[in-house]
């Protein structure tokens, strides 16, 4: 069984490291931003919920986020595990997500923290031709980052929970170093 929680800055490679992982352990790959997708193309109660607030530009609740990942962690398939990205995203959603595991009676093994430097995540996000990925865009998107999710570093190293990855190196060594990071018993 392998739980694992994913943070970093934009254009660091979770979601690449997270769908390989996932796919080699067989654990679902939990990615909010496609649980809120998700739910409100399925239009559920949830869903429609997120919807009032996405349809006006804004930020989905915690609270609502919160009762998704719990919906999620309960479904027969995370059972054996899971892999969490995007998710938390500001110390206070870390403490609301420690609430929620302890009242589903799960907990997870690693926080996995992929450190890569600004100038090069600039680079690698421009590279990916995507409409929204213009340089300011992008450095808005640190900026908010650094604000807001970058305490959850040492938030997470108190806890002693914390394993770092170096996002820089090419995908498969980042996968070699995940798999050895995993592997070690928890300290």
């Amino acid at each position: 069984m392998l739980r694992l929680i994913f943070l970093g800055p934009p254009g660091a490679g979770k979601g690449t490291q997270a769908a390989a992982l996932a796919e080699s352990w067989e654990i679902p790959h939990i990615s909010t931003g496609d649980l809120l997708r998700q739910a409100v193309a399925e239009q559920n109660v949830l869903g429609k919920q997120a919807s009032s607030f996405m349809d006006k530009g804004e930020l989905v609740p915690d609270s609502l986020v919160i009762e998704l990942i719990r919906e999620r962690l309960n479904q027969l398939d995370c059972q054996q595990g899971w892999i969490l990205d995007g998710f938390p995203r500001s110390i206070s959603q870390a403490q609301t997500l420690e609430e929620l595991l302890q009242s589903i009676q799960k907990t997870y093994d690693f926080v996995i923290y992929f450190q890569v430097e600004t100038e090069a995540l600039v680079q690698r996000m421009l590279g990916r031709g995507r409409q929204d990925d213009n340089e300011v865009t992008i450095r808005r998107r640190f900026e908010v980052y650094q604000e807001q999710t970058f305490p959850l570093i040492d938030f997470y190293r108190q806890q002693g929970c914390l394993k770092i990855v170096d996002g820089n190196a090419p995908v498969a060594d980042v996968t070699k170093t995940l798999l050895e990071l995993i592997a070690l018993p928890k300290s």
